[in-house]
């Protein structure tokens, strides 16, 4: 029997001194251990673990059995009693064990686990583990660290529930076991914050440095990918809870100020190897754009800010963050740059963001950044939610902030629809230059017309795709004809009148002569269309479309007429306004003339 087998070899180690163990010994006690276990006699071999005599024996060899006893914990079922044999067993070698041999043991369990199997063992070993590092007197604060990192590289696979439904099921465990590591790291954390309430010239930062480490970690895996709302149904929210506890170590350990508001705080010394550098600037820039999400919108610590800081300071200490954010294409993460793009904006007072302010890099990477997620992001309410995030952001300028943010805009959106939407903004501001009493030098005048130089154009002159650009084109016959009914030529305040003739030339004529050729165009194509098209039925009655290197369904020559004529439509569109705004210069300057 493998009981036997075991006893006769615990017999034979019992005369020996712990120095005369040998190889062999290890060996033999590890496969009749292992034996007794795989053979149901859990029961037994814990007998001989408590019994007294074999101490020194525990002590040396026990580590090894944490393999196998691992293995059959998980084989047999929650209530057989074999199974509480093997967690006593367990328990009992964290008292018993070498704390070294034991803790390399137990990490090399950890690390061996994969898939499924990850979360349970993670969270079986953790109290043990536990035990075994609060035993360590050397290399503790190290061995502390190894196992947070390891943990959290063996979780770090698995995927985040996102769903409520998912977040309910936690089918890999991995919620649960989140907030069991959260839990393991207590002790450690309050060993800190003891020292440091010992002396206010705390110099054991080693041990601080690693919870500084796992906070960082878990802010980047699971926090920023995961749902962080709350959710009707659930009463304690897994992620909600993690965070908060994760917010809560920080500033016991009086790092959370410092991390949110201190530039390059909370990153790691330099690597050697740049592509190492690289990767923990990336993943620290991550975790620090997540923190300020977690106190700035869901609030998470926010008791503990002091209430001095202004509005557009925190806006500012915020903005890279918001970039890191917004240039991701995770729904989960992208939706939390614009949450806290949007939450910092809804502090401020419109008009009260100072221009000094576009001198920062980011303030202007950031509204370009919202362009692209207006223009190419997949998700519908998040083109909706950025569109209405832009305005915001517009809306907080002062006017010499506004024109500057219109000018770069213009010339770097590429994009007609956001052209178009940036006109509409600029008509919108001379009409408050035009009806308000005090001065807007921005709006009017010399720095309109240069303005008006950007907007009244077409990019390639006559040849300009005017379908393609008609939004920019709209927007920006719908302001001249804005301009010429509200500023009288013996006004002039906006300046309009002055530089009508260069209008004419680099808008108004080359777009004439665009419309005459496209509707022609157009027009030859429809009447090809309908003239072939008994041949396309006999024949080939499609045409096939590539968008993106994708292949369309095919267009059928109904179909192709259809876009032609919704094409001539818009064309008559813009040929209406543009007839209606020369006929208003036209009346305009007649009336003049006359009364001259």
């Amino acid at each position: 029997m493998a009981i036997d087998e075991l006893q006769a070899i615990i017999q034979r180690c019992q005369i020996l001194e712990e120095a005369d163990f040998k190889g062999e010994d290890f060996n033999l006690f590890q496969v009749a251990g292992q034996k007794c276990l795989e053979d149901g006699y859990a029961a037994q071999l814990l007998e001989v673990i408590q019994n007294e005599k074999n101490k020194v024996i525990i002590k040396n060899m026990g580590w090894n059995l944490i393999s196998p006893l691992v293995r059959c914990i998980f084989m047999y079922k929650q209530e057989d009693d074999k199974r509480e044999s093997c967690l006593r067993i367990l328990d009992q070698l964290a008292q018993l064990c070498n704390p070294k041999e034991l803790f390399l043991g137990l990490l090399e369990q950890i690390e061996q686990t994969s898939g499924e199997q990850v979360c349970q063992t993670v969270m079986l070993l953790l109290q043990p583990l536990q035990t075994v590092l609060l035993k360590l007197q050397n290399k503790k604060a190290y061995s502390v660290g190894l196992s947070l990192a390891m943990i959290m590289n063996q979780l770090t696979p698995l995927p985040v529930p996102y769903t409520k439904q998912q977040i309910q099921e936690d089918k890999l465990g991995l919620c649960q076991c989140c907030n069991a590591v959260v839990d393991f790291a207590k002790p450690f954390v309050n060993e800190v914050v003891k020292n440091m309430e010992k002396s206010s010239e705390y110099n054991d930062m080693e041990l601080k440095e690693e919870l500084i480490k796992f906070c960082m970690k878990s802010l980047k895996y699971p926090l920023l990918t995961a749902q962080l709302e709350q959710l009707e149904g659930i009463e304690e929210h897994p992620f909600r809870h993690f965070a908060t506890e994760i917010i809560n170590i920080l500033w016991n350990i009086r790092e959370l100020i410092p991390l949110v508001f201190v530039p390059n705080k909370g990153k790691s010394p330099p690597w050697e190897n740049p592509e190492f550098a690289d990767i923990e600037r990336k993943n620290s820039t991550d975790s620090l754009a997540c923190l300020s999400y977690l106190v700035f919108v869901q609030h998470f610590g926010v008791e503990c800010f002091p209430m001095v800081f202004s509005p557009s300071y925190l806006l500012l200490c915020n903005m890279t963050h918001i970039e890191v954010l917004l240039k991701r294409t995770e729904e989960s993460v992208l939706s939390k740059g614009l949450d806290l793009f949007e939450s910092c904006l809804l502090r401020m007072e419109d008009n009260s963001l100072l221009h000094p302010y576009l001198e920062f890099r980011v303030f202007i990477n950031v509204p370009q950044d919202l362009v692209k997620i207006m223009t190419l992001c997949p998700m519908e309410n998040m083109r909706k939610k950025s569109l209405n995030i832009l305005q915001l952001f517009i809306d907080k300028f002062d006017t010499e902030g506004k024109y500057t943010l219109f000018r770069c805009l213009l010339k770097t959106s590429n994009h007609a629809g956001v052209e178009g939407y940036i006109i509409k903004n600029i008509k919108d501001q001379i009409h408050i230059a035009l009806t308000k009493e005090y001065d807007n030098v921005w709006f009017t005048g010399h720095h309109l017309i240069s303005l008006l130089d950007l907007v009244l154009s077409l990019p390639e002159g006559a040849e300009t795709d005017l379908l393609q650009n008609s939004d920019r084109i709209m927007a920006s016959l719908n302001l001249l004809r804005y301009l010429v009914i509200k500023d009288c030529e013996s006004d002039n305040q906006t300046g309009v009148w002055t530089t009508l003739g260069k209008i004419k030339q680099n808008f108004l004529k080359p777009l004439r002569v665009g419309l005459n050729m496209s509707k022609a165009h157009y027009e030859a194509e429809i009447k090809n269309k309908k003239e072939n098209r008994k041949e396309a039925h006999s024949s080939n009655p499609v045409c096939s479309v590539t968008v993106s290197g994708e292949k369309m369904p095919a267009m059928t020559t109904g179909m192709q007429l259809q876009v032609l004529h919704s094409a001539l439509f818009t064309f008559d569109l813009i040929e209406s306004v543009l007839a209606r705004v020369e006929e208003l210069i036209e009346g305009k300057t007649k009336a003049v003339m006359e009364e001259n």
